[in-house]
């Protein structure tokens, strides 16, 4: 394991270090348990297919493994993200970031959207998993968003998340704060898409994100440095 500051550990430990690229290898996902083991992050979060790998790389350590789930558009059936979910903790995962049927949230369908995420948050407690659900807030306005807040606080999951990644947009200050003022006590939030510069992470975690998933944890842990450094 790299020797890290106290500021370093402490950043570190809030990051889920991701690969979630369409054309990621296996030796690239060895890669990625390898910086986690490390750095000492939070967790790595691969696609479905390496949940197995992840987990073989990373036993004997505490870096959990996180998958997706119905990513990244959210649109695929209920019955299909279950089995999702439990054939990935099978596999080994321990945290599940789900994408909500987003369509159905813009539609104000909002008792499938719940549905959805409650069919999902139950497999995960049946396998002791926890469950990010993600919101995809680029595409959602102010009510919507604090719509989708309600709908998770009202799930069970135990996180809310901004983003895929693969939207218009990422995580802003302005979205964690929102969902700080919403979300129901006991729900933390994940802030991720687009989050590759040191400033925007602090920023993001003194707003009130709990997690960060992004993947340039490397990068961010390093330049954290830097600033102390300065």
């Amino acid at each position: 394991m790299i020797r890290l500051t106290q500021r370093q550990q402490k950043l570190a430990s809030c990051i889920d270090h991701t690969l979630l690229k369409s054309n990621a290898t296996p030796a690239a996902i060895a890669k990625l348990c390898e910086e986690a083991r490390n750095y000492g992050f939070y967790s790595v979060c691969v696609n479905p297919a390496f949940t197995a790998l992840a987990t073989k790389h990373l036993i004997g350590t505490m870096v959990r493994v996180c998958t997706v789930i119905g990513f990244p558009l959210g649109a695929t059936f209920t019955e299909v993200k279950v089995a999702e979910a439990r054939e990935a903790i099978r596999n080994g995962a321990t945290e599940l970031d789900m994408v909500l049927n987003i369509g159905s949230l813009l539609g104000d369908e909002l008792a499938i959207v719940q549905y959805d995420i409650e069919s999902v948050v139950n497999a995960a407690r049946k396998g002791d998993a926890i469950v990010k659900v993600i919101v995809e807030t680029a595409l959602l306005n102010e009510d919507q968003k604090i719509t989708a807040c309600e709908i998770v606080t009202n799930s069970g999951a135990e996180f809310i998340k901004t983003s895929t990644g693969f939207a218009s947009g990422g995580a802003t200050v302005e979205d964690i704060e929102l969902m700080r003022r919403y979300v129901g006590l006991g729900v933390r939030i994940k802030a991720s898409g687009g989050i590759r510069d040191i400033d925007l992470a602090l920023d993001l975690l003194d707003a009130g994100a709990d997690r960060l998933g992004t993947s340039s944890g490397v990068a961010l842990v390093e330049a954290i440095e830097e600033l102390e450094e300065d």
